[in-house]
């Protein structure tokens, strides 16, 4: 099975009662289960979206608004979803999680990211253009482009999507 990173948009409400119910469960059992149509799988894109971000020369700021929408945050305790035999991402680092306020940033610092230039700044060859970036690009079946361009866009979507509705995100490996 391939590990892929995940990403869930949810209100706070959810996160207190999913909380809520580890605790009143004699396992820990969260109740853990986003809307599939909140929940985004970013397969293994985040590393090489942030490669092409570096080698495009996009700025400090919106490369750490990437980093941290790909990351998350530790401030939110999410240890309860981490539990045996219930963890959400027994594969990965601990789960994490923005705030809506976070997201809100994230979101629109992502929106001001023009990734086709950056992409553009890439050797056109996708052989060449794998072989920069790095991070297994190589095998990225049709070359990396079309593929990160998807990600990238599903990414900002969501995270827009989120901050309009001020949600939380929820960030793990699976």
């Amino acid at each position: 099975m391939a590990v892929t990173q995940q990403l869930a948009r949810i209100p706070a409400e959810y996160l207190a009662s999913c909380r809520e119910s580890a605790d009143a469960s004699p396992d820990g059992d969260p109740l853990w289960d986003p809307p599939s149509v909140d929940v985004l799988d970013l397969d293994w894109a985040p590393f090489l979206l942030e490669r092409v971000c570096e080698l495009g020369g996009l700025d400090d700021v919106r490369r750490d608004a990437l980093r941290q929408a790909l990351e998350g945050d530790t401030a939110i305790d999410l240890a309860f979803l981490n539990t045996h035999p219930h963890a959400i991402g027994p594969f990965g680092p601990d789960p994490t999680a923005l705030s809506a306020a976070q997201v809100a940033r994230a979101a629109e610092l992502l929106g001001q990211i023009d990734f086709p230039a950056l992409l553009a700044a890439l050797p056109p060859d996708e052989t060449e253009a794998a072989s920069l970036i790095g991070n297994g690009a190589d095998k990225i079946v049709g070359g990396p482009k079309k593929y990160l361009l998807e990600h990238f866009n599903a990414l900002r979507e969501f995270y827009r999507a989120a901050s309009e509705q001020q949600l939380l995100v929820v960030l793990w490996w699976d």
